[in-house]
């Protein structure tokens, strides 16, 4: 990973995390156009070992599945273990930032300014997109920001490289090693350069950053000249992003995420993610929309407090969840859904007085303590993750605190 020094750079940092929900989809649905006697091999995990041996098999089970020698050759010709990418794999702590601090950190006047600007370029496409896909242009446009600074910065890591390296790793073999044979097959049909093609460090190319799999899946030739190029055509990543979208499950002309404010002291033990009601049980308890009227009311959506009750509130329509195939990431995937309700108009977040959260030795001392306590929190990483949000909501029910799923000194204190 390139060292990085500039405001427009900092969407790299965050980029470690974003492959990882769609690698999962594939793996798991996706046959696409590759020989009908590769596709049992892709359930294969096998890793490790000495890497020219792992790549001898690669091609050996490359050729197996139907792929000319010449074919199989070229495309590993030169393939090299790349440590920069391991090193980018194990460096997450920019997820260990908060909502307000991680949002403000990615989300610039600048940024808003030309996401505003690339709306009115590529006003037809959009269109398109708007049309075809009932997709708010303002999700694509927030996705195309973070991930790319609008295709600035795409990622210099050597595709191949990068998957090739990840399957070898034992890991998580079985999320990289399908995309190794996916990117063989868009080389076959002439679409992918194995020696030159860049992008992230988990395989990812192009504008709004798609995995092979994605690309061979939803890839969309939006700009007619019979390829799919999503590192220098912004018709055809944009629409390919948006079918991308569309097949993970994005329902058409509904909302995603709406501002609301909730009122001193209502019960927020039903706040987070996984809880859903309808619009009109969250109005009987006081919460309103800060701008206008509910943006769907016949909806069931869920109460975020990403700082819990004293800090900013939303409501998370059912589009929401479509975030979550894109990113696992809960921090990532608010700021991503907010700042496309600020490219569609809606005003900044109230911020209010959220307590103070934990440091990253607090946190991981506070999930030592949930653990004892028999809550699974995954792993002690310090990192405030949906597990770990889900066993602070449960202590502090049981201790009688405001249960918003926010860690503070005080529950520390009480466990």
């Amino acid at each position: 990973m390139r060292a990085l020094t500039s405001p427009k750079a900092v969407l790299h940092r965050i980029a470690p995390i974003t492959p990882l929900a769609k690698v999962l989809s594939l793996a798991k649905s996706l046959s696409v156009a590759l020989p009908l006697t590769l596709v049992p091999s892709l359930s294969a995990a096998q890793c490790g070992g000495q890497f020219p041996d792992f790549v001898r098999h690669l091609k050996d089970e490359a050729v197996t599945a139907g792929y000319a020698i010449r074919t199989v050759n070229g495309f590993f010709a030169g393939v090299a273990q790349d440590p920069k990418v391991l090193r980018a794999d194990r460096a997450q702590g920019v997820f260990q930032k908060p909502f307000i601090e991680f949002s403000r950190r990615l989300i610039s006047q600048d940024r808003l300014t030309r996401g505003l600007r690339k709306s009115k370029e590529f006003d037809k496409i959009f269109d398109r997109i708007e049309t075809t896909y009932g997709i708010d242009r303002g999700v694509l446009l927030a996705f195309w920001a973070f991930e790319t600074d609008y295709g600035a910065f795409q990622g210099d890591f050597n595709t191949r490289n990068a998957l090739v390296t990840l399957a070898h790793d034992c890991r998580r073999p079985e999320l990289f090693r399908p995309q190794i044979f996916y990117a063989l097959e868009l080389y076959r049909k002439g679409d992918f350069d194995p020696a030159r093609t860049t992008g992230a460090w988990a395989g990812e190319v192009g504008m709004v950053q798609m995995l092979p799999g994605d690309i061979l899946e939803h890839g969309v030739d939006a700009d007619g000249d019979g390829h799919v190029t999503l590192k220098t055509s912004a018709a055809d990543a944009l629409m390919s992003g948006a079918r991308m979208l569309a097949g993970l499950g994005w329902r058409p002309n509904e909302p995603w995420l709406q501002e609301v404010t909730v009122p001193a002291g209502m019960d927020v033990s039903r706040s987070g993610p996984a809880y859903k009601t309808p619009v009109a049980e969250w109005a009987a308890m006081g919460v309103t929309p800060r701008q206008g009227e509910f943006a769907m009311k016949d909806a069931k959506v869920s109460l975020l407090l990403p700082q819990g009750h004293k800090g900013p509130a939303f409501l998370a329509y059912p589009n929401f969840d479509v975030y979550f195939e894109w990113n696992q990431s809960f921090t990532y995937v608010l700021t991503a859904a907010y700042f496309a309700t600020r490219l569609a108009g809606a005003a900044v977040y109230d911020a209010g007085t959220p307590e103070d959260g934990l440091s990253g030795a607090q946190m991981k001392d506070l999930q030592r303590r949930l653990q004892a306590r028999g809550h699974d929190v995954g792993a002690v990483d310090g990192i405030l993750g949906a597990n770990t949000r889900a066993a602070v909501q449960a202590e502090q029910k049981r201790l009688g605190m405001p249960a918003d799923a926010w860690p503070t000194e005080a529950l520390l204190r009480a466990l």
